[in-house]
Parts: structure tokens; C-alpha cells; sequence
């Protein structure tokens, strides 16, 4: 028996070995995730790999064009396209993290309390939620962001806020599902506390979903925190983010294009590579799409 019970653990890889075999079988996977190691090493590193100052400003390099001195030309402030679009990858890394991170953290928890409490408890989460879903994702950010305004700890509010309703359906929903299975009744009817309950029994066996909505929505956390900048209700001028630099290269876009085609061109790499790791750890945790 031991050595059945040898085999098939050496022939089971577990849900990580799973992940890593799917990322690194298909180029495309491989491509992005060089993609997304690229974006961490230029938001770590931002002040050494920057040419100059994203923010100094200087009359005699307006609306430059590309050179050897200015890699993607300059903007009508004489700014460096370059070194602002290196800056920005920090927040659309740091926003990108961090805000659906948080809103899984307070979306699960949510949802995991109102699927097994049921009863008062989830009629009244379920209102809520209900309530913020009534509003598209950017609706719901722009509202917040416009009442709160810019700042970096009111965008990853506004972003949490915006992604926490996903988080609770999901939630909830494989609780109530989790919750009927044999071994969860079997420990209620023991006695066993429900605290014990949840963190042993119900959250290991939902957090596949979760994870995977958190690796999708990496994605749409950048885009959702560009459409702010760009709209100025994100992160606020002279700090770069790739949306304020589209947003001040679109008022300037026949003196120096360079802006818009560098942040543009940045948010599509990123935004695809995430895409597809989410895709791809989609297709290996969840059971039935193999």
C-alpha cells in the first residue's frame, strides 16, 4: 500500500505543480509572465533604469522627437516620455497588486459569512452587494473617486470598493456549496467551533475561484486605475501614471505623439500578459475546463 500511495503522490503534481506546468508549456504563457517580471524590475528599479527626472520640466526640449538623449521624445513640458512612462509602471504595479488583494480579502470574507450565517445576515450582505453591483465597475470607482478625490490611498479605496461585489458572489455562493458537503455537517454535528470551521474547512476548499478572479482582475485594476488618472481623479499631476500621461499627451498629440504611443503601448503589453496568466491559472485550477 505504501508504494501505490508513493506512486501517486509522485504522479500527482498538487495545485502548484499544476499552475507551473500550464504557465511554462505555452510560449504565449511564457511571453507574458517575461512581460510582467520586466514591469517589476523596471517599477523596482525605476530610479536607476530612468534617464532623467519624470518630472522636470525644461523649455528648450519641447515636443521633442526620439533620439539616442530622449529614447521616446518629450512632452510639451519638455518632461521625458521615457522616464515618465517608467515611473508610471509603479502605480499600475503597486494599484494592480494591492487593490484586488484587498477587495478579495474583504469580498471572501464577506461572502463566506453571509453563504454560511445565511438567514438575516446574508439577506442583508446580499442587499449590499446587490446594491454596488447595480453600478459598472468605472461608474462605481468614478462616484467614489469623485466624492474622496485623488490620492493614492483613495484609488486603492475606490479600486477595492469596485472589485469587492465579485469577490462576495463568488464567495458565497461556493460557501453555501462547501457547506452541504458531508464532512462540514459531520463537523457541526461534533461540536466543532465554527471559527475551526471556516478557516479549515470552508476557505481551503473555495479559494481555487478566488484566487483565479484575483489573478483576472489584476488586469482590470490597471485599467480601471488609468481611466481615473486619465479622467484626474487618479493618481494626481506632476506624479506619472500611464493615464495622466495619455491625458496630457491627447492635449498635445499633433506637437508630440510620443505619450500616447508609450503609455498606450505599456497598458496593452501589461494588461494582455495579465490576461493571460489569469487565463492560464484559470484553465489549471478549475476542474472543468479539463
Amino acid at each position: 500500500m505504501s508504494n501505490l500511495e508513493n506512486t501517486l503522490n509522485e504522479n500527482d503534481p498538487g495545485l502548484l505543480g499544476t499552475v507551473k506546468t500550464t504557465l511554462l508549456e505555452n510560449p504565449g504563457t511564457i511571453v507574458a509572465l517575461l512581460i510582467i517580471l520586466a514591469l517589476a524590475i523596471v517599477a523596482i528599479f525605476a530610479p536607476l533604469l530612468a534617464p532623467f527626472d519624470p518630472i522636470t520640466q525644461s523649455m528648450i526640449k519641447i515636443n521633442r522627437v526620439p533620439s539616442w538623449e530622449n529614447w521616446l521624445g518629450t512632452d510639451q513640458f519638455g518632461r521625458d516620455v521615457l522616464s515618465r512612462v517608467i515611473y508610471g509602471s509603479r502605480n499600475s504595479l503597486i494599484f494592480g497588486l494591492i487593490s484586488p488583494f484587498c477587495a478579495a480579502v474583504v469580498g471572501t470574507a464577506l461572502g463566506v459569512v453571509a453563504g454560511y450565517f445565511g438567514g438575516i445576515t446574508d439577506r442583508v450582505i446580499s442587499r449590499a452587494i446587490d446594491l454596488l453591483l447595480a453600478f459598472p465597475e468605472l461608474l462605481l470607482a468614478i462616484m467614489i473617486a469623485a466624492i474622496l478625490g485623488g490620492g493614492f490611498w483613495n484609488v486603492i479605496f475606490v479600486i477595492t470598493v469596485a472589485f469587492v461585489p465579485g469577490f462576495a458572489r463568488v464567495a458565497r455562493a461556493q460557501t453555501m456549496s462547501v457547506k452541504q458537503e458531508p464532512y462540514v455537517e459531520a463537523a457541526i454535528s461534533m461540536g466543532v467551533r465554527t471559527p475551526s470551521i471556516i478557516f479549515r474547512h470552508i476557505l481551503p476548499n473555495i479559494m481555487a475561484p478566488i484566487v483565479i478572479l484575483m489573478m483576472l482582475w489584476v488586469a482590470s485594476a490597471i485599467r480601471l486605475e488609468a481611466a481615473l488618472s486619465f479622467l484626474g481623479i487618479g493618481t494626481q499631476p506632476p506624479n506619472p501614471s500611464w493615464g495622466n500621461i495619455i491625458r496630457d499627451g491627447l492635449n498635445n498629440v499633433f506637437g508630440s505623439p510620443w505619450p500616447v504611443i508609450g503609455a498606450g503601448a505599456a497598458i496593452t503589453l501589461v494588461v494582455l500578459a495579465f490576461n493571460l496568466i489569469g487565463d492560464a491559472v484559470r484553465d489549471a485550477l478549475d476542474p472543468s475546463t479539463t
